[in-house]
């Protein structure tokens, strides 16, 4: 069961906070219950990064998975339910620093974010920072909905951080 507080600009789901930082920027955080190295993982190998970023509420299927993470590198990630009604989000690694940074872009069209996600461990759990800057107020503002299935994506992170943790034990 969730909590949800709306406090102005800033949305708390759960454990996971949403927050409108400027006209131009979200940000979004929460703890892991996992080492940095193991969130960091979970962002950067396609076949885990699968398993957890869809929010599985909107029923629609992540195709394909394509990710070279490294700095300079690409991804696409394909969704939909059949290959006639199909979508796509790509774009490529601006910065890539295991296991504590990853910058990418977002360029399905002119209003994509640079997204930054950070990674800092203390006392084996994660603190996890997401941040989405947008050129425009406009493009920010369009690109809110989006942002909804945040806490809901990370909860199934969480949950496959807790089966990936398991596994090592």
């Amino acid at each position: 069961m969730n909590d949800r507080q709306e406090n102005g600009s800033v949305l708390i789901e759960g454990r996971t906070t949403v927050k409108r930082a400027s006209e131009v920027e979200m940000v979004v955080t929460r703890i892991f219950d996992a080492p940095a190295r193991i969130v960091f993982e979970a962002w950067t190998n396609p076949e885990l990064f699968a398993r957890w970023w869809v929010p599985k509420s909107i029923g629609i299927p992540l195709r394909s998975c394509e990710m070279d993470v490294r700095t300079g590198g690409t991804y696409r990630l394909e969704f939909g339910k059949d290959a006639e009604n199909t979508w796509a989000f790509f774009g490529k690694y601006l910065e890539v620093v295991p296991p504590s940074r990853i910058v990418w872009t977002n360029e399905e069209d002119e209003n994509g974010a640079v997204s930054t996600v950070i990674f800092v461990e203390k006392d084996g759990k994660t603190l996890l920072t997401f941040t989405e800057v947008y050129p425009t107020k406009e493009a920010l503002d369009e690109s809110l909905g989006g942002m909804e299935g945040t806490p809901e994506q990370f909860e199934q992170l969480d949950e496959l951080l807790a089966s990936l943790s398991a596994g090592r034990a």
